[in-house]
Protein backbone atom coordinates (compact mmCIF):
# COMPACT_ATOMS: atom_id res chain seq x y z
CA UNK A 1 0.00 0.00 0.00
CA UNK A 2 1.13 3.70 -1.18
CA UNK A 3 1.50 6.04 1.53
CA UNK A 4 1.44 9.95 0.45
CA UNK A 5 3.88 11.87 1.70
CA UNK A 6 2.58 15.94 3.17
CA UNK A 7 3.38 17.05 -0.16
CA UNK A 8 1.71 14.52 -2.11
CA UNK A 9 -1.68 14.85 0.26
CA UNK A 10 -1.71 18.29 -0.61
CA UNK A 11 -1.44 18.02 -4.40
CA UNK A 12 -4.11 15.02 -4.01
CA UNK A 13 -6.36 16.62 -1.96
CA UNK A 14 -6.22 20.29 -4.33
CA UNK A 15 -7.13 18.14 -7.05
CA UNK A 16 -9.77 15.98 -5.71
CA UNK A 17 -11.85 19.12 -4.68
CA UNK A 18 -11.33 20.82 -8.27
CA UNK A 19 -12.44 17.63 -9.42
CA UNK A 20 -15.72 17.70 -7.87
CA UNK A 21 -16.68 21.08 -10.12
CA UNK A 22 -15.30 19.43 -13.39
CA UNK A 23 -17.20 16.18 -12.65
CA UNK A 24 -20.66 17.86 -12.20
CA UNK A 25 -19.70 20.31 -15.32
CA UNK A 26 -18.26 17.01 -17.32
CA UNK A 27 -22.10 15.61 -16.69
CA UNK A 28 -23.45 18.97 -18.12
CA UNK A 29 -21.40 18.92 -20.81
CA UNK A 30 -23.33 16.28 -23.63
CA UNK A 31 -26.40 18.56 -23.00
CA UNK A 32 -24.49 21.70 -24.97
CA UNK A 33 -23.22 20.00 -28.07
CA UNK A 34 -25.91 21.31 -30.43
CA UNK A 35 -24.28 25.00 -29.90
CA UNK A 36 -20.79 25.72 -30.40
CA UNK A 37 -20.20 28.97 -28.60
CA UNK A 38 -22.26 27.41 -25.62
CA UNK A 39 -19.99 24.53 -25.02
CA UNK A 40 -16.93 27.25 -25.72
CA UNK A 41 -18.30 29.36 -23.06
CA UNK A 42 -19.26 26.36 -20.80
CA UNK A 43 -15.82 24.85 -20.75
CA UNK A 44 -14.11 28.21 -20.22
CA UNK A 45 -16.15 28.77 -17.44
CA UNK A 46 -15.47 25.57 -15.99
CA UNK A 47 -11.70 25.23 -16.75
CA UNK A 48 -11.51 29.08 -14.49
CA UNK A 49 -13.67 27.70 -11.72
CA UNK A 50 -11.32 24.62 -11.60
CA UNK A 51 -8.46 26.62 -11.57
CA UNK A 52 -9.37 29.12 -9.20
CA UNK A 53 -10.50 26.36 -6.67
CA UNK A 54 -6.87 24.84 -6.90
CA UNK A 55 -5.47 27.95 -6.74
CA UNK A 56 -7.00 28.22 -3.08
CA UNK A 57 -6.07 24.97 -1.89
CA UNK A 58 -2.66 24.71 -2.52
CA UNK A 59 -2.59 28.71 -1.57
CA UNK A 60 -4.01 27.34 2.08
CA UNK A 61 -1.90 24.69 2.16
CA UNK A 62 1.35 26.25 1.08
CA UNK A 63 0.78 29.97 1.63
CA UNK A 64 4.56 31.21 0.29
CA UNK A 65 4.83 29.35 -2.48
CA UNK A 66 4.15 30.76 -6.36
CA UNK A 67 2.44 29.78 -9.37
CA UNK A 68 2.43 29.51 -12.60
CA UNK A 69 -1.20 28.59 -14.26
CA UNK A 70 -2.27 28.35 -17.22
CA UNK A 71 -5.33 30.87 -17.45
CA UNK A 72 -4.29 33.18 -14.48
CA UNK A 73 -0.47 32.76 -15.61
CA UNK A 74 2.67 33.42 -13.11
CA UNK A 75 2.17 34.64 -9.38
CA UNK A 76 5.17 35.19 -7.74
CA UNK A 77 5.28 33.99 -4.02
CA UNK A 78 8.09 34.60 -1.28
CA UNK A 79 9.55 31.53 -1.66
CA UNK A 80 11.58 32.04 -4.43
CA UNK A 81 12.44 27.73 -4.42
CA UNK A 82 9.21 26.60 -5.10
CA UNK A 83 6.66 26.62 -7.45
CA UNK A 84 3.11 25.30 -8.37
CA UNK A 85 2.49 24.61 -11.64
CA UNK A 86 -1.35 23.64 -12.86
CA UNK A 87 -3.00 23.21 -15.56
CA UNK A 88 -6.61 23.10 -13.86
CA UNK A 89 -8.17 20.98 -17.21
CA UNK A 90 -5.74 19.36 -19.96
CA UNK A 91 -7.62 17.84 -22.81
CA UNK A 92 -10.09 20.55 -22.53
CA UNK A 93 -11.50 20.13 -26.40
CA UNK A 94 -11.85 16.35 -25.35
CA UNK A 95 -14.08 17.76 -22.56
CA UNK A 96 -15.94 19.62 -24.65
CA UNK A 97 -16.83 16.70 -26.45
CA UNK A 98 -17.83 14.82 -23.58
CA UNK A 99 -14.88 12.60 -24.21
CA UNK A 100 -13.19 10.71 -20.70
CA UNK A 101 -9.67 11.93 -22.22
CA UNK A 102 -9.09 15.20 -19.63
CA UNK A 103 -7.14 15.28 -16.55
CA UNK A 104 -5.93 18.32 -13.68
CA UNK A 105 -2.39 18.09 -13.95
CA UNK A 106 -0.18 19.83 -10.50
CA UNK A 107 3.59 19.79 -10.12
CA UNK A 108 5.95 21.49 -7.70
CA UNK A 109 8.32 23.02 -9.25
CA UNK A 110 11.61 22.84 -7.09
CA UNK A 111 14.94 25.34 -7.56
CA UNK A 112 13.48 24.76 -11.64
CA UNK A 113 13.04 21.33 -11.96
CA UNK A 114 9.87 19.40 -11.43
CA UNK A 115 10.25 17.81 -8.04
CA UNK A 116 6.70 16.10 -7.79
CA UNK A 117 3.82 15.45 -9.83
CA UNK A 118 -0.27 14.38 -9.60
CA UNK A 119 -2.35 14.20 -12.65
CA UNK A 120 -6.12 13.27 -12.11
CA UNK A 121 -8.55 12.04 -14.49
CA UNK A 122 -12.09 12.64 -12.90
CA UNK A 123 -13.56 10.63 -15.29
CA UNK A 124 -11.89 7.54 -14.96
CA UNK A 125 -10.90 7.98 -11.18
CA UNK A 126 -7.03 7.52 -12.37
CA UNK A 127 -4.49 9.17 -10.28
CA UNK A 128 -1.12 9.43 -11.27
CA UNK A 129 1.14 10.73 -8.64
CA UNK A 130 5.16 10.69 -7.99
CA UNK A 131 7.80 12.40 -6.31
CA UNK A 132 11.29 12.97 -6.64
CA UNK A 133 13.27 9.70 -5.19
CA UNK A 134 10.11 8.17 -3.61
CA UNK A 135 8.28 6.50 -7.33
CA UNK A 136 5.38 7.06 -9.29
CA UNK A 137 2.20 5.84 -8.54
CA UNK A 138 -1.51 5.19 -10.35
CA UNK A 139 -4.14 4.80 -7.07
CA UNK A 140 -1.85 2.43 -5.14
CA UNK A 141 -0.03 0.70 -7.99
CA UNK A 142 3.67 1.22 -8.82
CA UNK A 143 4.55 2.46 -12.06
CA UNK A 144 7.72 1.24 -14.17
CA UNK A 145 7.72 2.23 -17.78
CA UNK A 146 8.00 -0.52 -20.62
CA UNK A 147 10.33 -2.82 -21.56
CA UNK A 148 10.32 -2.22 -24.93
CA UNK A 149 13.79 -2.24 -27.20
CA UNK A 150 13.03 -2.52 -30.30
CA UNK A 151 10.88 0.54 -31.83
CA UNK A 152 9.32 -2.09 -34.14
CA UNK A 153 7.33 -2.81 -31.65
CA UNK A 154 6.51 0.17 -29.80
CA UNK A 155 3.45 2.08 -29.55
CA UNK A 156 4.03 5.82 -29.53
CA UNK A 157 1.64 9.04 -28.59
CA UNK A 158 2.22 12.54 -30.00
CA UNK A 159 -0.09 15.70 -30.46
CA UNK A 160 -0.44 17.71 -33.37
CA UNK A 161 -0.57 21.68 -33.93
CA UNK A 162 -4.59 23.17 -34.18
CA UNK A 163 -5.48 25.11 -36.92
CA UNK A 164 -3.98 28.58 -37.00
CA UNK A 165 -0.81 27.04 -34.92
CA UNK A 166 2.78 26.96 -35.89
CA UNK A 167 4.63 23.42 -36.83
CA UNK A 168 1.88 21.35 -38.43
CA UNK A 169 4.33 20.38 -41.25
CA UNK A 170 7.05 19.75 -39.27
CA UNK A 171 4.55 18.16 -36.72
CA UNK A 172 3.14 16.09 -39.99
CA UNK A 173 6.52 14.46 -41.26
CA UNK A 174 7.82 13.54 -38.04
CA UNK A 175 4.69 11.45 -37.39
CA UNK A 176 4.98 10.14 -40.96
CA UNK A 177 8.45 8.62 -39.91
CA UNK A 178 7.12 7.24 -36.61
CA UNK A 179 4.44 5.36 -38.01
CA UNK A 180 7.09 4.06 -40.84
CA UNK A 181 9.27 2.78 -37.61
CA UNK A 182 7.04 1.76 -35.18
CA UNK A 183 4.04 -0.48 -34.44
CA UNK A 184 1.69 2.88 -34.48
CA UNK A 185 1.03 6.13 -32.92
CA UNK A 186 -2.11 7.38 -30.90
CA UNK A 187 -3.33 10.96 -30.60
CA UNK A 188 -5.65 10.97 -27.57
CA UNK A 189 -5.28 14.89 -26.69
CA UNK A 190 -3.75 15.77 -23.22
CA UNK A 191 -0.21 15.99 -22.86
CA UNK A 192 -0.49 15.04 -19.46
CA UNK A 193 -2.12 11.44 -19.72
CA UNK A 194 0.37 10.82 -22.28
CA UNK A 195 3.21 11.48 -20.27
CA UNK A 196 0.93 9.51 -17.57
CA UNK A 197 0.73 6.87 -19.94
CA UNK A 198 4.22 6.42 -20.45
CA UNK A 199 5.25 6.11 -16.73
CA UNK A 200 2.55 3.37 -16.89
CA UNK A 201 4.00 1.53 -19.57
CA UNK A 202 0.98 1.85 -21.44
CA UNK A 203 2.62 3.97 -24.24
CA UNK A 204 6.41 3.23 -25.34
CA UNK A 205 7.17 7.10 -26.09
CA UNK A 206 5.86 10.06 -26.45
CA UNK A 207 6.71 13.32 -28.09
CA UNK A 208 5.85 16.72 -29.01
CA UNK A 209 6.70 20.53 -29.48
CA UNK A 210 5.05 24.01 -28.70
CA UNK A 211 4.03 23.10 -25.70
CA UNK A 212 4.12 24.90 -22.20
CA UNK A 213 5.09 24.06 -18.60
CA UNK A 214 1.62 23.32 -17.03
CA UNK A 215 1.63 20.95 -20.12
CA UNK A 216 4.39 18.67 -18.89
CA UNK A 217 5.88 19.41 -15.78
CA UNK A 218 3.96 16.60 -13.82
CA UNK A 219 3.61 13.90 -16.34
CA UNK A 220 8.22 14.50 -16.50
CA UNK A 221 7.89 13.57 -12.90
CA UNK A 222 6.13 10.70 -13.46
CA UNK A 223 7.89 9.21 -16.21
CA UNK A 224 11.54 9.43 -14.31
CA UNK A 225 10.14 8.11 -10.88
CA UNK A 226 9.12 5.42 -13.16
CA UNK A 227 12.53 4.55 -14.31
CA UNK A 228 12.37 6.51 -18.20
CA UNK A 229 14.16 9.42 -19.44
CA UNK A 230 13.06 12.54 -20.48
CA UNK A 231 14.63 15.51 -22.61
CA UNK A 232 13.80 17.72 -25.31
CA UNK A 233 13.74 16.20 -29.09
CA UNK A 234 17.04 17.90 -30.14
CA UNK A 235 19.54 17.58 -27.66
CA UNK A 236 18.75 19.31 -24.52
CA UNK A 237 17.24 18.50 -21.25
CA UNK A 238 15.21 21.09 -20.02
CA UNK A 239 11.63 19.88 -21.62
CA UNK A 240 9.70 22.00 -19.05
CA UNK A 241 10.58 25.34 -20.28
CA UNK A 242 12.09 24.72 -23.44
CA UNK A 243 9.00 23.60 -25.66
CA UNK A 244 10.11 20.26 -26.68
CA UNK A 245 9.59 16.98 -24.98
CA UNK A 246 10.51 13.32 -25.78
CA UNK A 247 9.87 10.87 -23.41
CA UNK A 248 10.34 6.67 -23.44
CA UNK A 249 12.54 4.35 -21.64
CA UNK A 250 16.36 4.11 -21.48
CA UNK A 251 16.91 1.45 -24.35
CA UNK A 252 14.92 3.57 -27.18
CA UNK A 253 15.47 7.10 -26.53
CA UNK A 254 18.56 7.43 -28.48
CA UNK A 255 16.59 5.60 -31.17
CA UNK A 256 13.86 7.62 -30.81
CA UNK A 257 15.67 11.15 -30.84
CA UNK A 258 17.59 10.01 -33.86
CA UNK A 259 14.14 9.07 -35.56
CA UNK A 260 12.15 12.06 -34.72
CA UNK A 261 14.51 14.91 -34.76
CA UNK A 262 15.65 14.23 -38.64
CA UNK A 263 14.91 17.36 -40.50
Amino acid sequence: MAHYSALINVMVKAARVAAKGLNRDYGEIGNLQVSKKGAADFVTAADLRAEEILFQELSKARPKYGFLMEERGEVEGSDNSNRWIVDPLDGTTNFMHALPQFAISICLERDRKPYAGVIYNPATDELYWAEKGEGAWLNDRRLRVSGRKDLQECLFATGLPFKGNPGRTRALNETERVLEATAGIRRFGSAALDLAFVAAGRFDGYWERNLNPWDVGAGIVLVKEAGGLVGEIEPGDDPLHKKSILATNAELFDAARALISVR
